[in-house]
């Protein structure tokens, strides 16, 4: 390549007024166009509404994509709302508000969700005129950016008790978070994959030993899935409900850009063995970890902690269900649709590969179905290429001033303090990384989920690179969703380079009770592919072996 080929470099300039920070735990690789034209307002819409509702002392927060990676800064609470928000934080407390979004959540947004996931699953795409399909393009992206509002105007009610626990507990005793946050695990049982459709699956297989034989047997995962799913017994239609379910829930992210599950059959398969040969994750027991815990609290406040235990693990679930069940569904039903654009296109040779097509913002998908030659094939391609030779350590964590200082919680009347406090541990549980030196061959992270575990590092960028991962390995990678789940059940260990305690890979590590370490800040940099690593999840290190 010559200088004159080379890329331009890119700039970073604040987006808006204010303090921008980066969010490179939940997008550490650069958006889609097709994500950073959509994606915007509905987060603010559902990020707007939660602090309103629980009386929070800020107007929410917005997203604006710069070179691809998502920026965020915090809105300022209007000073005519402040009296009203305190009096609502009272009643969060006295009335337990989370418990109501959770009652909407199981009875109507929830079920709601799923059955239109369902509507939109049973339209095949190539089975649509271009017409037709350009239409079913608009039905799946106004879907999918509901469902990322409806993501987000749930983050309060899935983290607060949790938030509120934490806080307590640090008052009471010299007690760190991690161990605190051992006792949810269990609470979620969606982070560690499970659901009925699994357990149906499960039974059925056990059932009959001529539908194992085809479950274990050797050839290509596809076919197999296709064979199992056809079966018209028990096993076929236990088979074809789990597959329903999960095949078209992305892997990993929440962008387009990544795989949903059946476009990745080796890994799925070897999943669904795994669950079959373990009848899925071992159910936790924290009863005598809480108890424990619980003695080493003054006397006055066992009450107390057990009633502030019960409702974080009351909420738990919520936090990745509302993800699973949300957007995480509705961005593989677009990328499905929008990949049947891609398929027709590239055969008629108006794109280089079908995959192209998510670089495609969402107007010029509809543009390319309708005849038109823009954007060009060559064009998309730079576009895609750009995309996945960047991540978000090349980019600069702050733009704009640093930001404000929250409100000192002393001044605040008790129960809003208790709500901001318990919202900044929620906070820097998600995105706070370790920051304690490295050894030449230990990285020193955040001690996620509790074991310890040796086996080969799998050094994984994105979903593309999940047919890789085989059973025993250790993951190593930026960060991963909730949508990951799918395939834990393949992992000896988890390490990530972004997230906290209350991070998606976090919950995910303890749900299923497999060592993790995350916040490493640079695993991904310093661990090779195939290295023979020590994952701790109890001191938070992982060792390079070999």
């Amino acid at each position: 390549m010559t200088s004159a080929d080379a890329a331009p470099t890119l700039t970073y300039e604040p987006p808006g007024p204010g303090s921008w920070e980066i969010d490179a735990v939940h997008f550490p690789r650069p958006a889609t166009r097709y994500w950073t034209e959509m994606h915007p307002a509905p987060f603010k819409r559902g990020f707007t509404e939660f602090p309103r509702f629980y009386g929070m002392l800020f107007g929410g927060r917005e997203a604006r994509y710069v070179n691809g990676f998502m920026y965020g800064t915090v809105l300022p609470v209007d000073e005519a709302e402040i009296p009203e928000r305190l009096a609502r934080a009272e009643e969060t407390y006295e009335k337990k508000l989370w418990r109501e979004q959770l009652r909407d959540w199981d009875e109507t947004f929830k079920p709601a969700s799923i059955k239109f996931h369902r509507e939109l699953q049973a339209v095949d795409p190539d089975q649509l005129s271009d017409e037709v399909l350009s239409t079913h393009l608009e039905r799946c992206r106004d879907h999918h950016s509901e469902m990322v509002y409806q993501h987000m105007r749930f983050t309060a009610a899935s983290m607060l008790p949790t938030g509120d626990l934490l806080a307590h507990v640090s008052d009471w005793a010299d007690i760190p978070p991690a161990e605190v946050l051992d006792l949810m695990r269990g609470a979620a049982p969606v982070s560690a994959g499970a659901s009925g459709e699994l357990q149906d699956l499960i039974d059925a297989i056990e059932r009959d030993d001529d539908a194992r034989a085809l479950l274990m047997s050797d050839g290509d995962s596809g076919e197999i899935l296709a064979a199992l799913r056809a079966r018209d017994d028990e096993a076929g239609r236990a088979a074809a409900a789990y597959l329903d379910l999960v095949g078209y829930r992305l892997l990993d992210g929440f962008d387009i850009s990544n795989r949903y599950a059946l476009e990745a059959p080796d890994a799925l398969l070897r999943a669904m063995r795994v669950a079959v040969e373990t009848r899925g994750p071992a159910q936790a027991d924290t009863g005598a970890q809480a108890a424990a815990i619980r003695e080493r609290l003054p006397e006055e406040h066992r009450e107390e902690f057990d009633q502030l235990l019960a409702e974080a693990r009351r909420m738990y679930r919520l936090r990745d269900e509302r993800g699973v069940f949300s957007d995480i569904w509705a961005s593989g039903l677009m990328r499905r649709a929008a990949l049947g654009a891609g398929k027709r296109l590239a055969a008629a040779g108006r794109l280089h590969d079908p995959e192209h097509i998510v670089d495609a913002g969402f107007g010029e998908m509809q543009a390319l179905l309708a005849g038109s030659d823009e954007p060009t094939a060559d064009e998309l391609a730079a576009r895609h290429a750009d995309r996945t030779s960047r991540d978000a350590k090349s980019a600069p964590r702050l733009l704009g001033p640093p930001p404000p200082q929250p409100p000192d919680p002393s001044g605040l009347p008790p129960a809003e303090a208790r709500l901001m406090r318990a919202m900044g541990i929620i906070i820097e549980g998600m995105f706070a990384p370790s920051q304690e030196a490295h050894e030449e061959d230990m990285l020193r992270g955040l001690a996620a989920s509790k074991g310890i575990y040796e086996g080969p590092a799998r050094r994984v960028a994105g979903a593309q690179d999940f047919d890789r991962i085989v059973q025993g390995d250790v993951l190593i990678t930026e960060a991963t969703t909730e949508a990951f789940n799918i395939l834990l059940p393949l992992l000896g260990g988890l390490v990530t380079d972004s997230g906290g305690l209350l991070s998606h890979a976090a919950i995910v590590a303890r749900e299923y009770g497999i060592p993790g370490v995350v916040g490493t800040r640079e695993a991904t940099d310093r661990i090779a592919d195939g290295a023979r690593v020590r994952v701790d999840g109890d001191a938070g290190t992982v060792t390079v072996l070999a």
